[in-house]
């Protein structure tokens, strides 16, 4: 796919102000420890993770997005009245019904004229909601369009710490399993995106590529929809040494293609942005596509895995810390359970 009159107009991000460190979860965790003779520490050495944040236990996924959707909207010059479409795109949400997008919109004050709508696909939603976003603006449906992802990681590493404590007889394939849960965070992320006609800044969405390999949909497995009953109890169960190796198949396949549509080489690209899980993920994702890892900003060290938030959310803080020159090549690598990839090309 390729776009022509696509810009990125401004990112925007919110981040908890509670810290929590893996040596916080792993004190909690220490019964745990100590019956399967876990080593204190393991948590932080296999992912690279020493700490996350967690919003206040009141704080809905839509509060956060809207955090994020103001912030965006400040650095991206553009007034909510000229926003034709909004896309809630986090794993996060406030309720089973309404869409989430449908409380941000009103929250934002957005207009009546407005497209509302979420779009939920793991890790790689907010990736999935850019190029829905993008298709509507290369139409010339909407000029100015907002996505936000508001996530919400507490009540997932919770009822995860719980249920391992309280497991009679836990296996170590059952902890190993429930081991990724340990990583979320929260956080909150959004852009704008505008037809070129209308941008101020000129940073163009290039294209890109998106695959997919469903056939390995069981290796992460979350609970059934449980929206935000703080009563229930939010599992995860991820084969994690199963889903990296497909994953990064799966993203070599993607890249290439991202490639050859964007008419890029490897050695085009002077920066990129991908989907943070931990040290081990990035390490074996930029060998699988051959990148050179000093292209990489990583955000995992201190924000653990923010869902679809992680990608934009790293972008924004990336480009924060070190602005990108006119022109520049930015590869966005999108990739979520599932297995679906979304991989994408930025001229800044």
């Amino acid at each position: 796919m390729r776009y022509r009159h696509v810009c990125l107009e401004g990112f925007g991000y919110a981040l908890p102000a509670q810290v929590v460190t893996s040596a916080q979860l792993e004190h909690q965790l220490a019964p745990v420890y100590e019956r399967l003779g876990v080593h204190a520490g393991r948590l932080e050495l296999m992912t690279g993770i020493r700490e996350r944040r967690f919003w206040d236990v009141d704080t809905l996924p839509s509060d956060a997005g809207a955090l994020a959707g103001r912030h965006a909207l400040a650095k991206a010059g553009v007034a909510a009245e000229d926003i034709g479409c909004l896309l809630h795109t986090a794993v996060s949400r406030d309720f089973l019904e309404p869409a989430t997008a449908s409380i941000i919109h009103d929250k934002l004050e957005l207009p009546p004229t407005a497209t509302v709508y979420d779009i939920s696909n793991a890790c790689v939603g907010f990736m999935n909601g850019t190029l829905a976003l993008a298709n509507m603006i290369e139409l010339e449906q909407v000029r100015c369009g907002l996505i936000v992802a508001g996530e919400s990681g507490r009540s997932l590493v919770e009822s995860t710490i719980k249920d391992l404590c309280r497991t009679q007889n836990l296996s170590r394939q059952q902890f190993k399993n429930a081991f990724a849960s340990l990583t979320i965070g929260s956080g909150a992320a959004a852009v704008v995106l505008t037809h070129d006609s209308v941008s101020r800044t000129g940073h163009r969405l290039l294209g890109g590529a998106v695959r997919s390999a469903t056939q390995h949909h069981h290796l992460c497995l979350g609970t059934g929809d449980v929206g935000f009953d703080r009563e229930a109890a939010m599992l995860m169960n991820t084969q994690a040494e199963t889903l990296l190796v497909n994953g990064c198949a799966l993203a070599e396949t993607t890249w290439q293609a991202a490639r050859v549509e964007l008419g890029w080489t490897n050695a085009d690209v002077q920066r990129c942005y991908c989907h943070q899980v931990g040290s081990t993920h990035r390490d074996k994702l930029y060998a699988a596509l051959g990148l050179d890892p000093a292209l990489d900003f990583s955000t995992f060290e201190y924000l653990g895995n923010v869902g679809s938030a992680s990608l934009p959310l790293t972008m924004a803080l990336g480009l924060e810390e070190r602005p990108a020159a006119a022109g520049e090549r930015i590869g966005m690598l999108g990739i979520g359970s599932g297995l679906n990839c979304v991989m994408l090309g930025v001229r800044w």
